[in-house]
């Protein structure tokens, strides 16, 4: 943000600035989906697509049976895959809460685990330093106002009051929480949930929270689901590993290493973050792909970090088979994913090249004829084969144009 930008801001922007700050850096967070819906194995939307009537779904309460402590496991895999925050589930659209509620009978510390499951997974997060993230569910399946609120208006002030009352208690029980994650506004609009209200007591309770833009307001940040879109603000795109966000073994279209930085690349060159999913089994453990994933992606962000975490500068860019660009000041960094082998070409930076290396290594010959830069004596084989890093040194506009055809067309005077 320029220095001009900072001086005409608002005061509620300069907060909303200060309370952003570390999310801007983050980078990269773990999401976990976890609940009931864990012990069908069909889906975190099973009842809904199912049409499991409530009575019968409601078994599946007195049934759960976690294993000890898990959240720690998790916590420790976040840190080792080079995240830097965590966003749980404290109630999905079943209803049912992994928080201790005075408001309902229908959460985990009466019913079958008897554990408050929110307090082990903060207590867990915050061991291995990372930042604390409730998801909450306004849409509610199991309540009985949670439809009716929609065309009774003593439903809806029954159903609000409820909602609002489970979000006080999530901001005043756990100590200091960083992120409010909203989903579903479903069957209401913004006056209905008095999503202003929400957002104010939010506020007020933890001072330093951010708040997503799934209440029917704006919030702090951007929440784009399953696509990577850059937005003119701060914005996060929350993905699966699979195609779902709950545990679903028949599920296995798993992402690998090499496409998990691809996301990252992405939303580092759009300035986001990365929110990516794991739907721990109903013991609490993480599927065998997403561990054996995330150890490798961290391995991978031990030694090219710097060109994630810090390069997210905006650069004007095209696709190229061989890679992408992230840039941080007068440094591009080119992720070479597809290794070409001895020789790697570039079309259309407009800047001037100054130095080129391997990150981390040698330098790197090269030659730049007008928009064409020729990088030689490369490895036959690619150095890293999940994305082989290549620091640009530059001079100029940090640009890449290119056309559809093999000459740049002039505009027309």
């Amino acid at each position: 943000m320029s220095p001009a930008r900072k001086c005409k801001m608002t005061p509620e922007e300069k907060d909303r600035e200060r309370r952003l700050a570390w999310f801007r850096k983050a980078r990269f967070g773990m999401f976990i989906h976890w609940g009931l819906y864990s012990q069908l194995g069909r889906h975190e939307w099973v009842m809904n697509r199912e049409r499991i009537p409530v009575k019968e779904y409601e078994k599946l309460a007195d049934t759960w049976q976690p294993g000890p402590w898990p959240a720690r496991k998790w916590a420790r895999l976040a840190r080792q895959a080079g995240m830097r925050y965590m966003v749980m589930t404290t109630k999905h659209h079943e209803g049912f809460c992994l928080f201790h509620s005075e408001l309902t009978d229908y959460c985990a510390t009466k019913r079958g685990p008897k554990r408050d499951l929110v307090a082990e997974y903060v207590e867990a997060a915050r061991a291995e330093g990372l930042r604390v993230g409730f998801y909450y569910s306004l849409m509610d399946w199991h309540h009985p106002d949670g439809a009716r609120c929609y065309y009774d208006e003593k439903a809806r002030r029954r159903f609000v009051d409820y909602i609002h009352g489970q979000i006080r208690e999530l901001l005043t029980n756990y100590g200091k929480i960083d992120i409010m994650w909203y989903d579903v506004s479903w069957p209401l609009d913004a006056a209905g949930w008095e999503s202003e209200k929400m957002n104010r007591m939010v506020l007020e309770l933890q001072p330093d929270i951010i708040m997503n833009n799934r209440n029917q307001l704006p919030g702090d940040f951007g929440t784009p689901e399953q696509h990577i879109v850059p937005e003119d603000r701060m914005w996060e795109a929350c993905m699966t590993f699979n195609e779902s966000w709950g545990y679903t073994p028949i599920d296995t279209r798993w992402k690998d290493a090499w496409t998990v930085i691809s996301m990252l690349r992405q939303v580092a060159a759009g300035g986001g973050n990365l929110l990516l999913n794991i739907g721990p089994a109903p013991d609490g453990s993480v599927p065998q792909p997403c561990v054996k994933v995330l150890r490798e992606v961290g391995a991978w962000l031990e030694k090219y970090g710097e060109s994630i975490y810090e390069a997210t500068d905006p650069m004007q860019q095209e696709w190229q088979i061989t890679g992408a660009f992230t840039r941080k000041g007068d440094t591009l960094y080119f992720h070479c994913n597809r290794w070409p082998g001895k020789e790697l070409a570039i079309g259309g930076l407009e800047c001037k090249i100054l130095e080129a290396r391997l990150m981390g290594g040698a330098e790197v010959e090269f030659e730049q004829i007008k928009d064409r830069l020729v990088l030689r004596g490369l490895p036959e084989k690619a150095p890293d084969p999940l994305d082989t890093v290549i620091e640009l040194k530059f001079k100029g506009p940090a640009r890449q144009v290119l056309g559809a055809g093999c000459v740049v067309l002039k505009p027309k005077k």
